[in-house]
Formats: C-alpha cells, sequence, structure tokens
C-alpha cells in the first residue's frame, strides 16, 4: 500500500489494524487461488506432476524395480526416493495440488453459478435507443399494420428469450435473446471435470487390483484375501480384508493360431460363484476371452496371459514319489519358450539340516515346439505339438527355509554361489522320458498343463468417470458450437401516416462473442421481418 494511500485512509477513520492486514491478505489469496488462471495453472502443474508417476517405477508397482533403481543412479535415487518420486500419487506434493485443484474449480464456480441463475431469471436488455449503432442493422418501411409485423416477429422468435415494451407515441419493441446454452455448456464442462477429479481421487482410495495365476485344470481362485494372489495393488483405504467375496474355476484354456503361429483367439472355459450362489455352492459357466472381461460382485476379471506347468514326477530312493505341476514364465511371448523352476523337498527325513541338503529343483526351459541346435533347445512357435524340457537338476539347499520370499520362478543364484546347491545333471526331455541321479533318485517328465493369468480390477467409481467425462465432452461441444446472440425490433408509425399507413421498421442484432456465421443468420431474421409488402421509404 502506497504512503498517499494510507494517509487517505487514516483521513477518512481508516486504520490498518493486523486483523484488517490479515484478513485482507487471506481475501486477496482466496481471490488469487479462486481465478480461472490459477485453476488452469493447476492442472497444468497436476498433469506435470503425474509425469514422473509413468516415466519412473513405482513402490505400489513394482517394489524391487524401485530398489533396482535406487541402486544404480546413487545420491540421485536416493534425493527422487526422498522427495517421493517413487510414490508419486500418494505423495503431500501431488495430494497439495490435487486438493487446491479442487478448491479453486470450487472457488471460481460458484460465483459463476449464481451469476448463471440470476442471468437465467433476468429478461432480455431492453431495446437500445439507437439501433443503427448496432454491428449488424437493417430498417424498412412496410404496408402492414404495426400489430402484424410483431405478430411475424414473434413467430420468428419462438424459442428465444423475448421480452416486449411499448415506448409511447405507438412505439414498440421486441428485445429476443438466444444462446444461453453456450454457458450452461461451459458450467458442464468445469462442474464435470471436478466431478472427474474427484471420482479419481476416491477411487485411488477404495480401488485394488491383483493378478493370480491359476492352473487350467479346474483349479479355484477365491478372491478372499490378499494372500490369494500373487500380487496385490490396494488403494490407499484398502488393507485387503474386506475384498468382495467370489470364486472362480478355470476348467481349460483354449488357444486359437493361424498356420504360421500367430494368436487369433485366447478363451478360458470358467465357473464363477458369487453373491447367493457362493451359499448354495452354485457355479455358473462364463468363456472367458481377452478384453471381455466377466464382471461379478462389482468387480471385473480379465483374462491377461497364458503359459504351460510342466509336470515333472521325483521317485526318491526309498520308493517314495513326489508329482509337482509349478507354473514356467514365458521367456518369448512369440514362440512361448519358458523358463522356471519346480522344487522338491525330500520325504521322511526329520532332520533339517539332512532335508536341506538334499532339496531338489528340476530348472531349465520347456518348449511346446520344439527346434534344437544341436543340443540347445529352442521353440519354433506356441501350439502344443511336441512338448520337450531342456533341464537342470540342482541339488542341495534350496534356501526356501530362510525365511526370505524367493521367485517361484527361479532358484536362489546366491546359493549356488556359495556351493549350497550345485547342479548334478543336465538333460533334454520329451514326455514320458526320465533322469536317474547318482543316488538312484529318478526324475520323469510326465506331460504339461496349461495355465492362465488372470487380473481382478475393482473400482466403484468407473462409471462416475465415465459419466462425467461424457458431460465434459457434451459441455465442451456446447459452448463450441452454440453461439450467444440478441436481436431487436422496433416498430413505428411511418411520418405522416395514420390508421392502417406504412409502418416503419427497424431490426439490430449484436453477437455475445465473435461467431463467424453470425451475420448470415441476422442477414436471414432481418429479410423475414422486413419483407412484408415492403415499400421504399
Amino acid at each position: 500500500m502506497s504512503s498517499e494511500t494510507r494517509t487517505n485512509q487514516e483521513s477518512r477513520g481508516y486504520r490498518a489494524t493486523p486483523a484488517r492486514r490479515a484478513f485482507a491478505f487471506v481475501r486477496n489469496t482466496w481471490r488469487g487461488l479462486t481465478s480461472m488462471r490459477t485453476a488452469l495453472i493447476l492442472l497444468f502443474l497436476l498433469a506435470l506432476a503425474a509425469m514422473p508417476g509413468a516415466m519412473l517405477p513405482q513402490r505400489s508397482l513394482n517394489e524391487p524395480k524401485v530398489r533396482e533403481y535406487i541402486a544404480e543412479h546413487g545420491w540421485w535415487g536416493e534425493l527422487l526416493d526422498t522427495l517421493g518420486f517413487f510414490a508419486v500419487y500418494g505423495s503431500v506434493w501431488f495430494s497439495a495440488i490435487y486438493l487446491l485443484l479442487m478448491i479453486s474449480l470450487v472457488g471460481c464456480l460458484a460465483p459463476r453459478s449464481v451469476e448463471y441463475v440470476r442471468s437465467m431469471r433476468a429478461k432480455p436488455v431492453l431495446t437500445p435507443r439507437n439501433l443503427s449503432r448496432l454491428p449488424h442493422h437493417a430498417s424498412s418501411t412496410v404496408t402492414s399494420d404495426a400489430d402484424d409485423v410483431l405478430a411475424t416477429a414473434r413467430k420468428r422468435f419462438k424459442g428465444w428469450r423475448t421480452t416486449e415494451r411499448d415506448e409511447g407515441d405507438g412505439v414498440r419493441s421486441i428485445s429476443a435473446e438466444k444462446g444461453y446454452l453456450r454457458e450452461t455448456g461451459n458450467l458442464l464442462f468445469h462442474f464435470a471435470m471436478l466431478g472427474l477429479i474427484i471420482s479419481f481421487a476416491i477411487g485411488k482410495m477404495v480401488v485394488y487390483e491383483g493378478q493370480v495365476i491359476v492352473h487350467a485344470d479346474g483349479s479355484e481362485f477365491c478372491n478372499s484375501g490378499i494372500y490369494a494372489y500373487d500380487s496385490f495393488n490396494p488403494g490407499l483405504r484398502v488393507d485387503g480384508t474386506e475384498l468382495t467375496p467370489f470364486c472362480v474355476r478355470v476348467n481349460d484354456f483354449k488357444p486359437t493360431y493361424t498356420e504360421l503361429g500367430q494368436p487369433i483367439q485366447y478363451r478360458a472355459d470358467i465357473e464363477y460363484s458369487s453373491g447367493a450362489d457362493l451359499a448354495s455352492n452354485t457355479w455358473r459357466p462364463y468363456q472367458l476371452e481377452v478384453n471381455e472381461p466377466l464382471r461379478t460382485a462389482g468387480d471385473r476379471v480379465y483374462l491377461l496371459g497364458h503359459g504351460f506347468a510342466p509336470v515333472f514326477t521325483v521317485t526318491f530312493p526309498n520308493g517314495e514319489k513326489r508329482t509337482q505341476a509349478t507354473q514356467w514364465r514365458p521367456a518369448d511371448q512369440t514362440t512361448l519358450l519358458s523358463d522356471g523352476a519346480t522344487k522338491f523337498d525330500p520325504p521322511g527325513i526329520t532332520d533339517s539340516a539332512t532335508r536341506r541338503d538334499n532339496q531338489l529343483a528340476v530348472t531349465g526351459l520347456f518348449a511346446p515346439t520344439p527346434v534344437f541346435n544341436g543340443k540347445i533347445l529352442s521353440s519354433a512357435g506356441p501350439k502344443l505339438t511336441d512338448p520337450t524340457v531342456a533341464v537342470d537338476i540342482m541339488r542341495g539347499d534350496l534356501g526356501i527355509d530362510s525365511g526370505y520370499g524367493q521367485s517361484i520362478f527361479a532358484i536362489d543364484q546366491s546359493m549356488v554361489e556359495k556351493g549350497a546347491l550345485e547342479r548334478v545333471a543336465r538333460e533334454n526331455l520329451r514326455v514320458g522320458e526320465s533322469i536317474t541321479l547318482d543316488d538312484g533318485t529318478t526324475i520323469s517328465f510326465d506331460g504339461v498343463q496349461r495355465w492362465v493369468s488372470l487380473q481382478v480390477s475393482h473400482d466403484p467409481t468407473q462409471l462416475w468417470v465415465l459419466g462425467f467425462a461424457v458431460a465434459m465432452l457434451v459441455g465442451l461441444a456446447l459452448s463450441l458450437l452454440v453461439k450467444r446472440r440478441r436481436v431487436w425490433i422496433r416498430v413505428a408509425p411511418a411520418a405522416g401516416a395514420e390508421g392502417g399507413g406504412r409502418t416503419v421498421i427497424e431490426v439490430g442484432g449484436l453477437a455475445r462473442t465473435d461467431q463467424a456465421g453470425y451475420g448470415d443468420e441476422f442477414d436471414e431474421i432481418a429479410a423475414d421481418l422486413l419483407n412484408q409488402d415492403t415499400r421504399s421509404p
């Protein structure tokens, strides 16, 4: 505040007390925050703040990838971790931008809505005194009576907001206005954007998404808790204890390929049970396909992928057998050449040290359509024609009793490096073939099972997001296509005319916004109103 302004205020008895200064600061801050310019800046900042979430690994999606990134980039990775760049959408700074944007939108939409209601209730502006000064103007003298001219004008302005006025001395006028849907569309767009932002915020709190591998041999998966998933990504308010109960049973998986091995269709024959069906143990059939999810109990079940689980039987020296089918992951999505590890604990050994020293793992490659380069196995395509495995038999301590989790697709290489786990055999096996170890243990390749990867998605705000997105498009279309315009017509007896004599008609028009094409519309309106038995003035 300048010294001159302060002096003028003090001369009028105004004193800038601390309370008044604080109020002025809050008022000015609120005005700045709730301006449309600030809302646009915050919207840009929100889009900018979301970029690290797409470019950097996020803890909620891939914790190992985050640790790897930090280890590779040293102090830079640690700085990004401190600033929350690996958990962008839950960070303080992202939430602050999100909250400020919502406050800004509410603050700037509320007064605009009040003003909109007032304008809708108000009557059109009265006819200006001098219509010839308007951007669009036309006049003529006709033989028609003033009442007939006004009747034609009322008919022409049907659907417009109009008001009539008697200006005295036989002069009457009509004010007509149209295009209020423009502001309606503008408000609809901004309110829909606010609703979209709120829906996204609520969705981040209550959404969850999980992936699980299920064998296509009648195996079941139930949405009973986090432990049922291979990976689970919860929302901010989801702890995994109150998931919607339902079960899925995968009976079979049928891929369809072209002659060249290109996939045409993936289809899983499943059954599901949810709601009241769970109590009665009722199962309903469903054909699950890619991009055609099962929708049940408010959740969606997607078919993500598929693979193979080789079946191995280990016959131990004491005659006991262990048969296991563990899923192997595709290393090549085109040919489905897969790698993995099937792990076995020896039976009948109570001593923990001895048991750990005699654990077995069958690791290697699986090819549905084998191709050999010497003894090196590869796959020519994804079709299951002559399943073959190239395996390494590992014996020793697998590290599964260490208390740390380990991948089901691989062995712990650290156990190999320190000599606790050794390779005791290597062989290529077709279905029905086997390999015998030095201690008499026999490992046979008995066949292969299929597995499917399912994703369960829960997002109760999905329809709200869709509805608000559609509303935004509708509002944007209205605000861009609808033209706000005003037209006035004034009729008056011509000079010297009496009774049924001539009538002077003046028409003026004004577009509330610069819109190409309004001149053509005005010319059409003027022609309809002026061409009534026209005589030159």
